[in-house]
């Protein structure tokens, strides 16, 4: 089946390190697309952040999820994957949401081993659940997307790297390829000693994340050729669109309160201009429909 899963399945393939940044709404992954970024993935911490204004501690409705998820679909061309944390309950939840995900013209989808309620992968106090149970809520995903006809790309996380260390997190990983699983994340992992034996050991696509691609957090920094060269399939960097975006608002609304003036006049370096921003959300377009179909009276308004 063509579509955008088949082309992020391909890229991935290549082992090349394709970068995938985070995305936490539809003007992040316009402007993650619009960088030149083959593929974008939606951040669940960045949803949680900037949907509730909360942490990623699992308090994000699913039907939330999935909404957001729809409107970036519809927002670009390039690939996305979902974030369904730990598949919305047990297998026959993660099988629903897959097929919700394949209507959706979803590229890839990646769901956790943790416990619900979840956390960011890099936060403390995490638990997984026990690794047969993660493997049937993938081989249910499996069977979903060979019924459907479907390519969705499924990358399984574990968390067991914090709460087990590297074993148990290369034993899971491998079971999960084995359940069907198109490649594996060992999220928090540490060192490139670490990233590089899990790449000799894993028996499949291998997903490397680098967080915010600036601080490193608790994965080590690594230039994005040498992952390449190690054959890592994909980099995810899924929290930098919230924490910019949080940076930029603190700083410009800061400055904005402590003006004398209350303005910040002639300040143009703080913003888009009015008329770059509505040329990039298509409001041209809007317009050139507005005029071709609308009375001329009101199109002229």
């Amino acid at each position: 089946m063509s579509g955008r899963a088949s082309v992020l399945r391909s890229a991935l393939e290549q082992r090349k390190a394709l970068v995938v940044p985070g995305c936490h709404d539809a003007l992040s992954a316009k402007i993650v697309e619009g960088a030149g970024f083959r593929a974008t993935q939606i951040s669940g911490f960045g949803v949680a952040g900037s949907l509730l204004g909360r942490p990623d501690v699992g308090l994000v409705d699913m039907k939330d999820v999935l909404d957001i998820t729809g409107h970036i679909a519809r927002a670009v061309a390039i690939p996305v994957m979902a974030d369904i944390d730990t598949g919305g309950g047990n297998a026959v939840n993660a099988a629903a949401i897959t097929e919700r995900l394949i209507e959706m013209d979803i590229g890839g989808v990646n769901i956790e081993d943790q416990v619900f309620p979840k956390r960011c992968g890099h936060m403390e106090g995490k638990q997984v659940i026990p690794a047969d149970e993660m493997a049937g809520k993938i081989r249910a995903m499996v069977e979903v997307r060979a019924r459907q006809g479907a390519d969705i790309v499924i990358n399984a996380r574990t968390d067991a790297y914090a709460v087990h260390g590297l074993h148990e997190a290369i034993f899971r990983a491998n079971l999960y390829l084995e359940a069907g699983a198109d490649m594996v994340f060992l999220d928090g992992i540490g060192s490139r000693a670490d990233i590089e034996r899990a790449a000799h050991e894993i028996r499949g696509l291998l997903s490397v994340n680098l967080m915010d691609a600036v601080s490193g957090v608790k994965t080590e920094l690594i230039p994005i050729p040498e992952l390449a060269a190690m054959g890592i399939a994909r980099v995810s960097i899924p929290v930098a669109s919230i924490m910019v975006m949080h940076k930029a608002l603190t700083e410009f609304f800061g400055a904005l309160h402590a003006s004398p003036t209350g303005i910040l006049a002639g300040e143009t370096h703080w913003l888009t201009s009015f008329a770059e921003y509505t040329k990039f959300v298509g409001l041209p377009e809007y317009r050139s429909m507005e005029h071709k179909f609308l009375p001329a009276a009101v199109a002229a308004k």
